[in-house]
């Protein structure tokens, strides 16, 4: 790991530097004359040059992506093949190809789906320029190529380490995993086509793409010291020596480049209310710290409050927050934890968040290769087969993706390499998932003093209510994750067969081709990330959400259209409120939601209506019977002149006394004075009733 001292941080400390002496041997730079246009070709032409004219030493080639070492071995391997007499070679090199053809790509993302439609146009140009070289020389020896990159199996990047067949080179062709990860042994050639990739994320969108990008100079200083480890070497890179005086110093660093949701909010348990004033080495752009401030007001993390001192509004972080806090997670999923803790659900909600804080545990459907063309569209038939049936009936077929994820994990009972292959599961990924989930449960086994507990053991498969409540805990957790499909009666363009819209892109979206719920084609889902794919924005690992469930379980995103006075409210026996119906629509574009029983403003007005109400028997119904003797009409108490009937606001003024608007309010104020509105009460009632009133009263069994 290499440290770079800043001194912009620290200008009055003089370190103390510590210098390790370590074998390194010169390395020679080469630079190209002119930078070519194709560098995935400049390389293969590199490679073959080094090989058929240099002396031995190992060759490391530097590319950006897994379709692009698959592209440049495929095409080494044609024209270095190994030799026929080599049994033992032969049989090396067959293992590898099957498991370049059939695992290398195991782990091929979203990512390089994009390069899919060049890949066959390079293919193509790469034949030819293999035509234009000629025929390698005579008596040059085979060239041993082996794939390397971040996701490929553990077992399969030790190969590199594993002695090389006799009479062969060793050619690696890696991504930037080779930078500093691995020390690769008897390396004497790098060959550096100065690109990268990065999945990209836009802070405002929240869409992720992957883009092809130039490295910085520090990588290109790394990648050159990778041929200097056990001899002098040389570094050739396909860029002119202009080109790479353009490119940054340093390479972005990750806060700059992801949410910063969880940074804020662990801010904030730390009482650091004002994030954008904190000294941060490279501090993120204040729109990401605002926009991350507001997502967490809404998920409930954090609530405005008026400081005593300054008499200024800022956003604290409420009970809900330091839970959150607790995981290192995304606060989004952190909640989802916390709320299948109060419904019983945490080994399902593990499972779950630990599949998709892990990246594609499941193989893409593009990725799975067989020997020819129809093994390979029988591997993918098989494994699109395994996961609608995941995906189940009813609640667990609503839940999507999120269910195909939780089938997924339970069904794989180890971890061995051949279970995950045979289920179409990346087994690095299926790992990591394992790990995640034993570290969440000991966290909340330790929250929970309770640390002979494994909360990660699912017992038995959920039930349809409890497959129900995971959704209603997705909904609640990523409401700001939701879309709508687009209705072409509501547009004036033509609109795109299954055109979604979400709430920060003007562009439409739609959901990804892999998706159990592609052809459903819901009026309502969730997503985890939006994903750019060529020219569509794609949404991934989505749910069916019900429309009626957003004013209760999204209710931050939801706006509401003012009480109208006018109208009188009604009693909800449900929840025992006031609520009256009003226009409800979801976002900043204001999805319609049609209308919504809301609980009345806590003013003057609700105290009279439930007055009226209670003494109407509406609120407790065994109080029904009295209303036809009663002395006046309870609407009386509702009217402008009420305040002239000093029966009425005896019974309102008690009620605001002790702030009582509902009827679980009114019930804790009879246990505590189980007399109370006696009095208030018998003022609308003749006198010849009052002995049985006082005996009845409460009118409640609950309170005696």
């Amino acid at each position: 790991m290499c440290l770079t001292f800043m001194l912009r941080l620290f200008p009055t400390i003089t370190p103390k530097i510590i210098k390790v002496e370590s074998r390194q041997f010169p390395v020679t730079i080469h630079f190209e004359k002119r930078t070519p246009e194709n560098y995935l070709i400049a390389a293969y032409k590199k490679v073959c040059k080094i090989h058929e004219n240099l002396p031995s030493g190992a060759i490391l080639v530097f590319v950006s992506g897994q379709l692009e070492v698959k592209q440049l071995i495929n095409q080494l391997k044609s024209r270095y093949p190994l030799e026929k007499g080599q049994k033992r070679v032969k049989k090396e090199e067959k293992k590898v190809e099957e498991t370049t053809q059939l695992g290398d790509l195991d782990e091929v993302g979203v990512a390089d789906c994009e390069l899919l439609d060049d890949d066959e146009e390079l293919m193509d140009e790469k034949v030819d320029i293999a035509a234009k070289l000629g025929d390698p020389k005579l008596g040059v020896e085979p060239l041993y190529c082996l794939p390397l990159y971040s996701l490929l199996t553990s077992r399969k990047q030790q190969r590199i380490f594993d002695p090389v067949p006799e009479g062969c080179r060793l050619c690696i062709i890696a991504t930037n995993v080779a930078e500093t990860s691995l020390t690769i042994p008897n390396v004497r050639y790098v060959v550096d086509t100065g690109k990268e990739k990065r999945r990209m994320h836009d802070p405002i969108t929240g869409v992720s793409q992957f883009k092809v990008m130039d490295i910085a100079k520090a990588s290109a200083e790394q990648r050159s010291g990778r041929a200097g480890r056990v001899s002098s070497g040389h570094a050739y890179r396909l860029f002119s020596s202009a080109v790479f005086e353009d490119f940054d110093s340093f390479a972005m660093p990750e806060i700059l480049n992801k949410p910063v949701d969880q940074l804020v909010l662990h801010m904030k348990s730390m009482n650091i209310v004002k994030v954008g004033n904190f000294p941060f080495p490279t501090p993120p752009d204040m729109d990401q710290l605002e926009i991350a401030e507001k997502r967490l007001l809404k998920l409930g993390a954090l609530k405005v409050g008026i400081t005593v001192q300054s008499k200024r509004k800022e956003a604290r972080i409420t009970p809900l927050g330091k839970t959150l806090s607790h995981f290192p997670l995304s606060p989004k999923y952190a909640k989802m934890l916390a709320m299948s803790k109060q419904s019983d659900l945490l080994p399902y909600a593990i499972a779950i968040v630990s599949m998709l804080s892990v990246r594609e545990p499941l193989k893409p459907i593009h990725s799975i290769k067989g020997r020819d063309d129809e093994e390979t569209h029988n591997l993918m038939l098989d494994v699109l087969k395994r996961r609608r049936k995941w995906s189940g009936t009813g609640q667990c077929r609503s839940l999507g993706d999120l269910a195909v994820l939780f089938k997924a994990i339970r069904t794989v009972e180890g971890v061995d390499q051949s279970s995950c292959e045979n289920l179409g599961l990346r087994h690095k990924a299926i790992m990591e998932v394992r790990q995640m989930q034993k570290q969440l449960a000991t966290l909340i086994a330790q929250a929970m003093n309770n640390p002979e507990a494994n909360y990660a053991v699912i017992k038995s498969e959920p039930s349809e209510a409890q497959f129900k409540m995971l959704r209603q805990i997705a909904v609640a957790s990523l409401s700001d994750q939701i879309a709508r499909r687009v209705d072409p009666n509501e547009t004036d363009g033509q609109v795109p067969k299954g055109a979604y819209q979400c709430q920060n892109l003007t562009d439409y979206v739609f959901i990804d081709a892999t998706s159990v719920l592609f052809k459903s084609e819901p009026d309502y889902i969730l997503y985890q990330d939006i994903v750019q794919v060529n020219d569509k924005k794609c949404m991934q690992n989505v749910s069916i959400v019900e429309a009626e469930w957003l004013p209760r379980l999204a209710e931050g995103y939801c706006h509401f259209a003012p009480v109208d006075d006018k109208v009188d409210p009604i009693f909800d026996e449900i929840s025992g409120t006031l609520v009256q119906s009003v226009r409800t629509t979801f976002g900043d574009r204001e999805w319609p939601l049609g209308k919504i029983d809301r609980p009345l403003p806590n003013n003057i007005r609700l105290y009279r209506y439930f007055a009226q109400y209670f003494l109407e028997g509406k609120v407790f119904p065994s109080l029904a019977k009295n209303v036809s003797i009663m002395l006046a009409t309870p609407s009386v108490v509702t009217k402008t002149w009420a305040k002239l009937q000093d029966r009425s606001e005896k019974l309102v003024n008690a009620l605001i006394e002790r702030d009582v608007r509902s009827r679980d309010e009114l019930l804790d104020a009879w246990k505590e004075h189980n007399e109370y509105l006696l009095s208030e009460y018998l003022a609308w009632l003749p006198q010849s009733v009052h002995d049985r009133i006082q005996l009845e009263w409460p009118p409640c069994d609950i309170a005696q």
